[in-house]
């Protein structure tokens, strides 16, 4: 009579071993997944649409006002020193202005600057950037003409070396609203 082999406990085995690695690398990938999204939560979402969108037709009353008004801007970063200087065409010329470098995708790297206009040069406004501003930017200028406001706003490519021109791009949207 033939005698029989005794089987070899399972840990000897070379299967097990591949599974349980399988489900150990699962488990340890989810657990670093959860922790990392707890911890850097995405805090772009605007919970409250329908107030962002009846904010739209502000915002084009206040860049209709900016092309009637025929403003152009034309603005400088000085990396060495965090000056901006920013000089203002057309038919307004408010005390201050208030410029927003707005990331499309990182809030913490927004900046708001403050400018004050120039008493030696009419349309030229001094502000200062505490820190280096480069990259792709939502550009936004607001100004107060009487008791309206008024904006110029644009996506732009900020480096210190070139100069960006504001109002040079026609309003967006503006083509259905011109019936």
């Amino acid at each position: 009579m033939p005698q029989a082999t005794a089987a070899s406990p399972w840990y000897k085995h070379l299967w097990p071993w591949i599974i349980i690695g399988i489900l150990a690398c699962s488990v340890t990938l989810t657990l670093s997944m959860v922790t990392i999204a707890v911890n850097n939560p995405d805090n772009l979402v605007n919970d409250n649409y329908y107030e962002a969108g009846k904010g739209i037709n502000r915002s084009l009353d206040r860049e209709r006002l900016a092309q009637t008004l025929q403003l152009r801007a034309k603005l400088h970063l000085d990396e060495l020193t965090g000056e901006v200087e920013l000089n203002l065409t057309g038919y307004s010329n408010p005390n201050t202005l208030e410029l927003n470098l707005i990331s499309p995708t990182q809030p913490e790297k927004d900046r708001k600057i403050n400018l004050t206009r120039s008493d030696s040069e009419p349309g030229r406004y001094i502000g200062q950037v505490t820190d280096k501003v480069e990259g792709r930017r939502f550009v936004e200028l607001l100004g107060v003409e009487g008791d309206k406001t008024w904006r110029l706003f644009e996506e732009e490519e900020v480096s210190h070396d070139k100069d960006l021109l504001l109002g040079d791009e026609p309003l967006q949207g503006a083509e259905d609203l011109k019936k």
